[in-house]
């Protein structure tokens, strides 16, 4: 703090299941040489590295949509009730995406 002025910092908030879910069908079909999906990790760390160079935040916070149901759920029955299930390539990417965010 200069100056009795709090300094202002600069936060990256991501939001995680949309990036996932857009990288995972965005980028072609990508995986490592025994077979593991790796096309939604490449497509999340590309977009979120782009804002990275263009925003220079001081820290970045990723939150991701719980697997129970929420208060959304309970306050309307209809809430995504037309969304498919998570496809399995992109379930087995998950923990290693959050992972990279991690570190």
């Amino acid at each position: 703090m200069r100056s009795g002025v709090a300094e202002m910092k600069k936060i990256l908030l991501i939001d995680g299941n949309s990036i996932i879910n857009r990288a995972f069908f965005g980028v072609r079909v990508l995986t490592t040489s025994d077979g593991r999906p790796t096309n939604a990790i490449y497509g999340m760390i590309t977009i979120i590295q782009r804002q990275l160079d263009r925003l220079s935040p001081d820290c970045i916070v990723a939150a991701f949509d719980l697997k129970e149901p929420t208060f959304r759920h309970r306050f309307d029955a209809n809430y995504k009730a037309n969304r498919h299930g998570m496809p399995d390539e992109l379930a087995a990417q998950m923990p290693v995406m959050k992972d990279v965010l991690r570190a």
